[in-house]
């Protein structure tokens, strides 16, 4: 007997993306939100910083075994001129006005390429959820401090990526 492939539109597989990474942002924050009320905004912070490095050592380590690393659609609303639109992700946290926190989710790009490639980092020119109205990257050489700090999982490699780090000190000094 053969079986019939189904299929389903691109615009309704495109919506159910948009609703599993509406769900991984929102596990996001609610982790994050637990560990800096827990412990608070210092520690926090430099666990949600660890937690990312780790999950993002675990994303570059399955992109080099050959797997797929983001959904081609449903993650950015479209990619026009190298700038990327309309992230869900960046949407969530903004709607629950927790950019903060949620900007410590971008740390995983530069985390799964240094997974992949120790010598180089991917990392944010523009951040939507920090701030941005779009995100932009660009690669670039790792030092070898980052290199170390990245192996050691210190929470000095929140550095890696000066655009986040930009980001959150906007976000401290609206606190204040």
């Amino acid at each position: 007997m053969v079986r019939k492939e189904e299929s389903v539109p691109l615009k309704e597989a495109v919506r159910e993306v948009e609703v599993a990474m509406s769900r991984v942002a929102l596990l996001h924050l609610s982790f994050s939100r637990v560990l800096v009320d827990e412990f608070g905004e210092e520690k926090g912070k430099e666990l949600i910083v660890r937690s990312i490095l780790e999950y993002g050592k675990r994303i570059g380590e399955r992109t080099k075994r050959g797997y797929q690393d983001l959904p081609r659609y449903g993650v950015v609303g479209r990619f026009e001129n190298n700038k990327a639109y309309d992230c869900v992700l960046a949407k969530i946290f903004r709607d629950y006005g927790e950019e903060d926190l949620g900007c410590l989710y971008c740390y995983v790009d530069g985390a799964k390429s240094m997974a992949v490639d120790p010598a180089s980092k991917f990392i944010h020119r523009t951040c939507a959820a920090c701030g941005d109205e779009y995100c932009t990257f660009e690669r670039k050489q790792t030092t070898t401090k980052e290199r170390r700090d990245f192996k050691a999982k210190s929470s000095d490699w929140r550095s890696v990526d000066p655009r986040i780090v930009e980001g959150l000190k906007k976000d401290k000094q609206k606190e204040d």
